[in-house]
């Protein structure tokens, strides 16, 4: 595939569909660097960032690491058995307020912003060949917005309807900084990443190379 097909234009802040904010260049530098810090940190452990095994045995392409809640597919837990058994790091009070942050500039609603209260992150790291297809965060019990922050390497961002994989779908690119936040009508939308558009990543904020994504979740478990 043409990597000149996923170059798009820049728009300014868009609802892509019901409920689903794109805001690029959100992040400052300033704390694009603190987060690759953070995520630095956890990707040592307790629970090591990994490439996921799905239950059919394959294996993704893209490395996680999860921060309060740890999911495998397809279901969160406080211990990953799946890795070597420990819980995972606590989830701290200033992720939830970049959260509470992320909310009310997609959404301009500052009641929404302080009833939104995530207690789990997964990290993914994408290098130039990682892809993430076309699927639903479903897994949690709450239907809050899921908040997903870019640090890196541009990317193609697929966004999908409700009802399954195929068309209409919106293609965002995300660079560096950008947010993109998705709940109401489109809280169970598709969504993945056809495709990473290597660059520099973000040097300023100590990436070279590759694609953070963070998203912060409301799980709705208890325990």
């Amino acid at each position: 595939m043409s990597e000149g097909l996923f170059r798009l234009p820049r728009p300014d802040r868009a609802e892509i569909a019901p409920g689903a904010v794109h805001v690029p260049g959100w992040l400052s530098p300033d704390g694009r660097r603190e987060l690759v810090a953070a995520c630095r940190e956890w990707a040592r452990g307790p629970v090591p960032i990994r490439h996921t095994r799905l239950p059919g045995g394959g294996v993704m392409s893209v490395q996680t690491v999860c921060v309060g809640w740890h999911w495998q597919p397809y279901r969160y837990t406080r211990t990953a058995a799946d890795v070597n058994g420990r819980p995972v790091a606590a989830f701290p009070g200033w992720l939830g307020e970049l959260g509470r942050s992320a909310v009310a500039a997609a959404y301009g609603d500052p009641e929404a912003a302080a009833r939104y209260s995530p207690d789990t992150a997964l990290i993914n790291f994408y290098d130039g060949s990682a892809r993430m297809g076309l699927h639903q965060d479903k897994e949690e019990r709450s239907d809050a917005p899921v908040v997903s922050i870019s640090i890196g390497d541009s990317c193609v961002f697929r966004f999908g309807n409700t009802e399954n994989r195929g068309r209409p779908y919106t293609d965002v690119e995300l660079v560096s900084g950008d947010l993109f936040v998705f709940g109401g009508p489109s809280r169970f939308a598709y969504h993945g990443v056809p495709k990473v558009l290597p660059g520099n990543g973000d040097p300023a904020a100590g990436l070279t190379g590759g694609r953070l994504n963070i998203t912060l979740r409301e799980t709705g478990l208890d325990g």
